[in-house]
């Protein structure tokens, strides 16, 4: 429980630095972020367990970097007051977050 507490915050801090780096990309403040990360991490799952783990957002290639660059674009729709990104903001984060995860992990492996 407590490493999935962890891995949010993380995951918001991730969001809101990429927030304030890269254009296209706007999240309102820390609890915002949390809340995107959140969604964004439900998301991931549905997708995950509609399609199949090949088609994760969490999987390596270009099909994980696209799944996650929607996945992004979409969470927008559910917490607008909170998330607002555009289609080069969503690939250009699914980029960035897929290569911090490559180095500093969020998920509990």
């Amino acid at each position: 429980m407590l490493g999935t507490i962890v891995r949010f915050i993380v995951s918001a801090l991730v969001l809101l630095v990429i927030g304030y780096l890269l254009p296209g990309i706007t999240v309102s403040g820390f609890i915002g972020a949390l809340i995107a990360a959140v969604v964004i991490a439900v998301l991931g799952y549905i997708v995950e367990s509609i399609l199949g783990d090949k088609i994760s957002p969490r999987s390596r290639g270009i099909v994980g970097f696209i799944t996650a660059a929607i996945v992004i674009y979409l969470a927008q729709f559910i917490v607008p007051n909170y998330l607002s990104v555009s289609i080069l903001g969503s690939l250009l984060a699914a980029f960035v977050i897929g290569l911090i995860d490559a180095f500093i992990p969020t998920e509990l492996r």
